[in-house]
């Protein structure tokens, strides 16, 4: 647990403080076997998962990412988090579906696989459903990088890596930057 605070106290008398709680998750990295396993669907809309999708949006905030899935952090339920595209949000047990043809083709990377980008193609438009932490249900319409976020992260809590939507010779250049990676060769240096 992080804790983050700004003020404190000068001869001119009390400044405001500002406290707030952040838990911020290690993050598993390829090859981690959780991150090519289907997740498990949420069956309890309860205090952890609630817990959970709080935890995950500090994750990924703190990595700067645009989205994360709970395998991505250990944890093989069907949650992910977003923030892009200038919305945010988590979504339970999500099932997403395209609503047209129209494909993009972009870069794209993983939190969980650090430093390696490379174009993607995905759906342009998309939109998912599934249901927030009360169980509630709910629908999100995405569009260029939410729909690239949706997909790559419902690939996550299905057990496919982003590596693997690669065309064919794309996707040899990305194996051959990943077995060269110092995280990859030397997992200990994994964040340092």
């Amino acid at each position: 647990m992080l804790e983050a605070s700004v003020g404190g106290c000068d001869e001119r008398g009390p400044i405001a403080r500002i406290m707030s709680s952040v838990t911020v998750l290690p993050i598993r990295i390829y090859p981690d076997a959780v991150l090519r396993t289907r997740a498990d669907e949420v069956t309890r809309f309860d205090a952890d998962v609630a817990r959970l999708v709080d935890d995950m949006m500090d994750t990924m905030r703190a990595h700067h990412g645009a989205g994360l899935a709970a395998p991505q952090v250990g944890v093989s339920l069907r949650v992910f988090v977003y923030e892009c595209g200038g919305v945010s949000g988590h979504v339970v047990n999500p099932v997403w579906r395209a609503v047209d043809d129209e494909l993009q083709t972009g870069p794209e990377g993983c939190l969980s696989i650090p430093d390696i980008r490379a174009e993607c193609t995905r759906h342009m438009n998309v939109v998912v459903e599934g249901f927030d932490v009360t169980g509630a249900p709910i629908t999100v319409d995405g569009t260029e990088i939410v729909a690239r976020c949706i997909q790559h992260e419902t690939d996550h809590l299905d057990g496919v890596l982003f590596l693997e939507r690669l065309e064919p010779a794309v996707r040899k250049e990305a194996m051959r930057a990943i077995r060269s990676a110092e995280w990859f060769t030397d997992p200990a240096k994994v964040g340092s």
